[in-house]
């Protein structure tokens, strides 16, 4: 699985180029392990494909290929990643010496890059399924330190309610709560860069951390169904994002909707930056914030506040900062209706971040709703995807700095 255990140097680093956007048709529908685990989709490429692009060549989203220079800076947050640190070290400190050889990969390990939303993906590291329940409960530690109580909580009913869609199709060996990784890159550390990654059906969180900096993207989550009962609780998703998004739609006027909608139909599916799609190109579209009013203004920055904010409230708060810098340069767009039962797209895309919200076409759990895999979209099956531009997801712009500086 290309892992580098810990090892010095520069490794070189491969980024899945090709598409992945929805569950439904690019996946291998071969039968899982009890872990959820896939008997194809690695390490070569994933579901649909994806050509390994070599560390030089990594560029992040771009509009057009140009890395916009200049964005990024090693520097003191002021927000401690103590506590973060400390969990990441007691879970694994938690694993047996097999499981931390699955585990662990360097700092600089092309791992990063080989996640994916696809249930039937074959993933490195260690599942739910393979932990004890002290084990368990030291990963759910490291997860509630870097991410915040909503953001906990959001991680938590995904995994949840891909087990309900299991029960309800009468496939759990591929649709469980059990099927999520964990990976660690680099020791933690207090100076030295170092990482982890959570992943499985509709959820990847990456996490990377050098000093008391923190970039938690790319992330992905999703969800199909959108509600269900998981003991005795009711569970719904992305009601959050879905209004936050109608009130920026719906606080603009007939001409910054005319700017802002780029189809007034959704047929399919649209989202751009998902799995494998780390080198994009995305052009911006739709209505620019220079051309908003204040309360439009505010409007967005609660839209993008819903996403930053699944990560801990200090460094959510630091991001939200940089968003703000760059209002000005942010564009939104739309695609689909606008009333409050309308199915849609929506784009947030800045220099330093781009948000997408899709909601797709019926996928594999589509049964557990009752619908049938490849219709219309609908708003139980939602994907959304967090990135940060111009070289940044991952963090491999600060990696960079770091590294130039001479530090290991």
């Amino acid at each position: 699985m290309n892992r580098v255990l810990l090892s010095g140097g520069v490794a070189a680093v491969a980024v899945m180029a090709g598409a992945c956007g929805s569950d439904g048709g690019s996946a291998s529908s071969s039968p899982s392990s009890a872990a959820g685990g896939p008997s194809s989709g690695r390490p070569g490429g994933g579901p649909g494909g994806g050509t390994p692009v070599a560390y030089a060549d990594f560029k992040g989203i771009t509009t057009d290929g140009t890395v916009v220079e200049d964005l990024y800076s090693v520097h003191s947050t002021g927000v401690s990643t103590d506590e973060v640190r400390a969990e990441a070290t007691a879970f694994l400190a938690a694993l047996s010496a097999d499981q931390k050889a699955e585990t662990l990969f360097d700092v600089e390990a092309d791992e990063w890059f080989k996640w994916s939303n696809v249930h039937s993906y074959e993933r490195a590291g260690v599942s739910l399924a393979d932990l004890s329940d002290v084990q368990k409960t030291a990963g759910f530690a490291l997860l509630q330190a870097g991410l915040s109580a909503r953001g906990l909580k959001q991680t938590r009913n995904i995994i949840r309610l891909n087990q309900v869609a299991g029960e309800l199709i009468k496939q759990t060996d591929q649709f469980n709560e059990e099927a999520y990784y964990f990976t660690v890159m680099g020791t933690p550390s207090a100076t030295a860069p170092w990482g982890f990654q959570f992943e499985g059906h509709h959820l990847a969180i990456n996490y990377f951390v050098l000093g008391d900096q923190v970039v938690m993207t790319p992330t992905f989550m999703g969800t199909e169904p959108a509600s269900g009962t998981y003991n005795g609780e009711e569970i719904v998703l992305f009601t959050d994002e879905t209004q936050a998004g109608l009130a920026v739609i719906n606080s603009l006027t007939s001409t910054q909707q005319e700017k802002a909608i780029v189809s007034s139909s959704k047929t399919g599916d649209n989202e751009k930056s998902a799995a494998f799609q780390d080198n994009a190109q995305i052009p911006y579209q739709g209505v620019q914030g220079s051309t908003l009013t204040s309360a439009q203004r505010q409007k967005l920055l609660d839209l993008i506040e819903v996403y930053v904010g699944n990560m801990d409230d200090g460094h959510a708060k630091v991001k939200m900062k940089e968003v703000a810098a760059h209002l000005d340069d942010t564009y939104f767009s739309w695609a689909g209706a606008t009333d409050d039962d309308a199915v849609f797209y929506y784009r947030v895309h800045s220099p330093v971040i781009l948000i997408e919200y899709d909601a797709q076409q019926p996928g594999p759990l589509a049964a557990s709703y009752g619908a049938a895999q490849g219709g219309a979209p609908t708003r139980n099956h939602i994907h959304t995807v967090v990135r940060t531009p111009n070289g940044n997801d991952y963090s491999m712009d600060l990696l960079k700095q770091h590294l130039e500086t001479g530090h290991s």
